[in-house]
């Protein structure tokens, strides 16, 4: 099983020249079939393939080729280092370490330069980082003296995406502009059906205008169009090929036959076609914002303690053990512990949380926070992909590559679109001209109440412009948008408010949960529990009991152990060495301490002192008392008599009484899972208002408590720190990690909350729900326009402009609509009052 695991890489490839969900069905479909790739999800709007493969069978050279001989281009994401280098001294210098840079994995181009003493390479950062290259270098016997700073992986995603912008609206403005001529020139003709100023010079212009609108700035249209059909493929851009190129020949063929010259309107459905491409980049833009924040907010150098004095790098030369200093205002440059001094610090890029956390000495802080007040002197302990907003950003990435599953049937219907469409094309083609008078009827009915209707036009024109009406008027974009776009806005809100989703289908499992299990300790509470009562046995003394209990518990990581101890040092109690401690699950703990007797001190609850027979009847109304106090009572005992009991109760976080009544208020179950006895969990539950309580459960039957409730038909999201609730996390339907700060285990859940309070839980499930509202609506208006306005295209009754329009609208709708998500209200009662 192991070895399967190590096998196993993931990866991802920027795809260009998709142009409809068509083709991203046809690249993943393709993906799926090559040999090693076990798993291949194709995006189109984030315009990205994920995958994960076995790279000794495959790698990403041929990933990239079975891409390309698909009809698309393929490229993964690389970084640029230029390095400076001493020691060089001749041309063969340069060849030396050029070859042994070229001969290294992971390296995709290095170039040279004895001039200028530098090295540009360009490297996979998943295959090999700087320190791998600056060693590569240094083996050759020359001296790396540093790096300088290439563009960020933000400022790239900007410029690309800033290009793309770029050429789609030059695209639409050379369209418009000879267009917008075309349309000037047909109204006298529409409205007087004057052909000004004679037919031949108007029909000629139709098509001379048509010309530059169709092969210029539709030229990349047809020529995707002309690539796909090649490769035995059809798309969007087929399908606009056809009906333009459709149009267009009207043209031309009008002097040779009765046929109505369609050319200007080949140039208009370009046109339109062009502009909806345009609107769509602009808000596909803004659904992936998410992406380029969190990229925006990585610090690009740092300021280190290097020979006794400061010194600044680039962020990518910063190592784990660097002492960073940071001064007000400054962002913290990566995850790192302070060392010296105190601040306040602004984690609401990570949390979401608006107010500044105070940080003192031994506290963790996140990299790309911001210092406000004093100076930090904080030691790095987590650089480059390992740092808490690397693994944010690949797990954003992640969820809005992956796939919810409701949009599996959406994805079977755009593998059969096109042809059916084109199928549909050719049929109301051969229907017009067998059965003109059938056809010919519906629109004789519809010419009062639809202008652009005319009975009286040949039957050759009628059927060309039911072709070209239905190969235009089609959209599988808007299909293929209705979920990925959702789930990015939806995933990057998300990440906004400290709610991290691993994919799309925890995403839609989590409007579905009816029950939401919370684990007690570090979940409900703070985690940080202190003992409130010490109540001796008759003849005893509360400092012997306390001391007696700590001595035990130096040995013990639980935090009940850990609260014994506090109070003790509290006390200033001198301790007694423990021998032969053992934590015994779900009862206590034992140990033989510096005493003349040799018997074991024991620390644990009733079950403890039962199976070692020991008497605690004479304590029962005072734990009884506590336990009903929401207090977690412990038993101490030495040399098999009862010394007195401790109570040790964990304050409840601020948020959770508020968090649970809202949760309720859902309509959702709330359970509270817990090791602790009845009569506490209850008193607890209680006071939070809980509908049910799962008490005296051991660690390793938590797994079974989740699945109890599966089989009773309740759909579960079990809420754990992510760590000790690992297998119930994962057993649930959705498992939900909660935690603060860079211990997280982000990839122990489908759901991470980064601000470790119970409002997140609600914040995480209202984003569910608005997320899946709009996938719905997106979906149900992608199936109702194409379902509606390809049998209207096919009667007749679409002009092909305006079914162009229809087209261009019913993608920009969805991606629109998928944008207005931005506007729900996914914060908590809590989160709200706190703002």
């Amino acid at each position: 099983m192991t070895k399967k695991i190590k096998e196993r890489r993931k990866t991802s490839l920027d795809i260009e020249g998709m142009t409809c969900a068509s083709c991203a069905q046809t690249i993943e479909k393709a993906l799926k079939k090559q040999v090693g790739v076990e798993q291949a999800n194709v995006n189109f709007a984030s315009e990205k393939a994920n995958l994960t493969y076995n790279p000794k069978i495959t790698n990403k050279k041929e990933l990239i080729k079975t891409v390309r001989a698909a009809g698309y281009n393929a490229h993964f994401e690389t970084k640029k280092a230029i390095i400076r280098i001493g020691g060089m001294t001749c041309a063969s210098c340069t060849q030396t370490i050029e070859s042994a840079l070229k001969k290294t994995d992971g390296i995709v181009e290095a170039n040279v330069n004895l001039a200028t003493e530098k090295a540009v390479v360009v490297y996979d950062p998943q295959e090999i980082n700087y320190e791998g290259i600056k060693k590569v270098i240094e083996a050759t016997g020359y001296e790396v003296l540093g790096r300088e700073e290439g563009a960020t992986k933000y400022e790239k995603a900007i410029e690309e995406e800033q290009r793309k912008f770029r050429k789609a609206k030059v695209r639409m403005t050379v369209s418009w502009a000879f267009t917008i001529p075309i349309i000037a020139w047909m109204i006298p003709e529409m409205i007087f059906g004057v052909a000004w100023p004679n037919p031949t010079v108007f029909n000629i212009g139709m098509i001379l205008l048509a010309v530059p609108v169709l092969f210029g700035a539709g030229k990349e249209t047809l020529l995707s169009a002309a690539k796909k059909v090649s490769h035995g493929r059809a798309n969007m851009d087929v399908l606009i090929a056809m009906g333009t190129l459709t149009a267009f020949i009207t043209g031309p063929a009008m002097f040779f036959s009765s046929i109505l010259n369609y050319a200007g309107v080949a140039g208009m459905i370009m046109s339109f076609h062009l502009m909806g491409r345009y609107i769509e980049a602009k808000a596909m833009g803004r659904a992936s914002q998410a992406i380029r924040k969190l990229l925006e907010l990585e610090a690009k150098t740092a300021r280190i303690l290097m020979d006794g004095g400061e010194k600044e790098v680039p962020i990518d030369e910063v190592e784990v053990g660097n002492v960073m200093i940071i001064r007000p205002g400054e962002k913290i440059p990566t995850d790192g512990v302070v060392i010296e001094g105190q601040s306040a610090v602004d984690e609401s890029m990570a949390t979401g949380e608006s107010m500044p956390v105070q940080k003192k000495v031994g506290d963790e802080v996140i990299g790309a926070t911001v210092n406000q007040r004093g100076l930090l002197k904080v030691r790095a302990t987590k650089v480059g992909q390992d740092t808490f907003l690397s693994q944010v950003i690949r797990l954003v990435e992640e969820a809005q590559g992956s796939k919810v599953p409701i949009q599996e049937f959406a994805d079977r219907v755009v593998s059969y679109f096109v042809p059916v469409v084109i199928g549909l094309a050719f049929f109301a083609l051969a229907l017009w001209f067998v059965a003109p008078d059938l056809a010919k009827g519906v629109t004789v009915w519809a010419q009062p109440f639809l202008p652009w209707v005319d009975p009286n036009l040949g039957v050759v024109t009628l059927a060309v412009s039911a072709f070209v009406s239905i190969l235009v008027i089609a959209c599988p974009c808007a299909l293929g948008l209705a979920t990925p776009t959702a789930l990015m806005v939806g995933s990057g809100m998300g990440a906004e408010n400290g709610v991290l989703i691993r994919h799309g289908a925890a995403l839609q499992t989590l409007k579905d949960i009816d029950t939401i299990v919370f684990d007690k300790t570090g979940t409900i509470t703070k985690g940080k529990p202190e003992v409130t009562d010490i109540v001796p046995a008759e003849g005893r003394k509360k400092e012997d009991v306390l001391r007696i209990a700590a001595s035990v518990e130096v040995g013990s990581e639980h935090p009940l152990g850990e609260a014994i101890l506090r109070k003790a040092k509290e006390e200033n109690l001198k301790l007694h060495k423990a021998d032969e401690f053992e934590a015994i699950t779900g009862r206590g703990v034992k140990a033989k301490i510096g005493l003349s007797s040799q018997k074991f001190v024991l620390v644990g609850n009733r079950k403890l002192m039962e199976e070692e027979k020991i008497d605690y009847k004479s304590l029962e109304g005072d734990l009884k008392r506590l336990e009903e106090e929401a207090k977690t009572a412990m038993l101490v005992a030495n040399n098999g008599k009862i010394m007195g009991a401790l109570a040790v109760a964990d304050t409840l976080k601020e948020d959770s009484v508020q968090a649970v009544k809202e949760l309720e208020r859902m309509g959702l179950k709330t359970t509270m899972l817990t090791g602790d006895n009845r009569r506490t969990a209850e008193a607890i539950a209680k006071k939070m208002g809980m509908s049910r309580v799962l008490a005296e459960v051991l660690p390793d039957q938590k797994v079974k408590e989740i699945r109890k409730l599966q089989g009773n038909g309740e759909t579960v999201a079990m809420v754990g720190d992510g760590i000790n609730d690992a297998p119930a996390l994962t057993a649930a339907n959705v498992g939900i990690a909660i935690g603060t700060g860079t211990d997280i285990a982000i990839e122990s859940a489908d759901v991470t909350l980064v601000r470790g309070d119970l409002s997140s839980v609600v914040t995480a499930i209202k984003l569910s729900r608005e997320t899946f509202r709009k996938i719905k609506q997106n979906l149900f208006w992608a199936f109702f326009y194409n379902t509606a306005a390809i049998p209207l295209a096919m009667l007749g009754l679409a002009h092909p402009v305006i079914a162009e329009i229809g087209m261009a609208t019913s993608s920009v709708t969805v991606v629109t609509n998928a944008n207005l998500l931005r506007r729900a209200r996914i914060r908590s009662e809590y989160q709200k009052k706190e703002k």
